[in-house]
């Protein structure tokens, strides 16, 4: 693969409100399903960007409301749309499971079968990432960080009756350092087979000055079926907070706009302290 290039981020503080984004994908027309882990409800936002694609800039955004199921937030942290059945899947981190909405938020009372082990998930390190590959109509999910007993993370596969498949092995990078929180936050299906894994690791110090993300994105194929995926880097970037700038950005949430673009959302805390931006960035290849 071609690596990606890295173009300015962007944030709208007028249309889009402040929040904790953790995912994110496109439901057509402009149009894209977003999730945020701290929301009073279960549910998500639906937001309108245009978006010029030579240019590589977001140039109007739009918030078209809150969609919520009724029910109480689980910690949802990855959103996937599945254009066969127009519907949207979201992952819970609170109880790892995958349930399946309509478009108006609502649940339609289904879910992935979920394999037993992602149950025995860490407390906040659970299923983090979810994507949909219209090529193979399979969901693919991870945890953040591997699950007790293990090195490796698990991807797990899902087929389109909802049940699992394949299961393959994926090993994430070790933390930079001691100071580094660091695991999967996305996963995303580009529609040719392939795959990609966004690493994230971050550092804040006691004083928050200095803190720092490094973004690693890499490429896997899955369909191969190796024992554990071989990982091809795609890109490499690095935000920061400093005196005099603040574009720290903790990208948790990544989708695909057709076959050479992508774009991906950062979790500000609410826009912690009125410091952090909610901040948006696309890459293309």
């Amino acid at each position: 693969m071609v690596s990606l290039s890295v173009f300015s981020q962007q944030h709208f503080p007028r249309q889009i409100p402040a929040g904790n984004y953790s995912g994110i994908c496109s439901i057509g027309n402009g149009l894209y399903a977003v999730v945020d882990d701290k929301h009073d409800e279960d549910g998500f936002y639906v937001f309108r960007f245009d978006i010029d694609m030579q240019g590589n800039r977001i140039t109007q955004a739009e918030n078209k409301g809150y969609r919520s199921s009724g029910l109480p937030n689980r910690d949802m942290e990855g959103i996937c749309y599945r254009p066969s059945s127009h519907t949207l899947f979201i992952s819970g981190e609170a109880d790892n499971e995958v349930y399946e909405y309509a478009l108006d938020g609502k649940r339609t009372g289904k879910k992935l079968k979920m394999p037993a082990q992602f149950k025995k998930a860490r407390h906040n390190q659970g299923i983090e990432a979810l994507t949909y590959d219209t090529l193979s109509h399979l969901f693919f999910l991870t945890t953040e960080s591997p699950l007790p007993g293990d090195t490796l993370l698990r991807i797990q596969a899902f087929g389109d009756n909802l049940q699992p498949s394949h299961q393959y092995r994926y090993k994430p990078d070790k933390a930079i350092s001691r100071k580094y929180s660091h695991g999967v936050s996305a996963l995303c299906a580009i529609g040719d087979g392939r795959l990609l894994v966004m690493e994230r690791q971050v550092y804040i110090p006691p004083r928050k000055i200095n803190a720092q993300t490094v973004i690693t994105i890499y490429e896997v194929r899955p369909a191969q079926q190796e024992n554990i995926l071989t990982k091809k880097l795609v890109t490499q970037f690095t935000t920061r907070l400093t005196v005099t700038s603040r574009k720290f950005a903790n990208y948790e949430g990544m989708c695909a706009l057709g076959p050479n673009m992508l774009l991906l959302v950062a979790d500000s805390q609410n826009q912690y302290k009125n410091v952090l931006r909610d901040w948006f960035l696309l890459l293309s290849f």
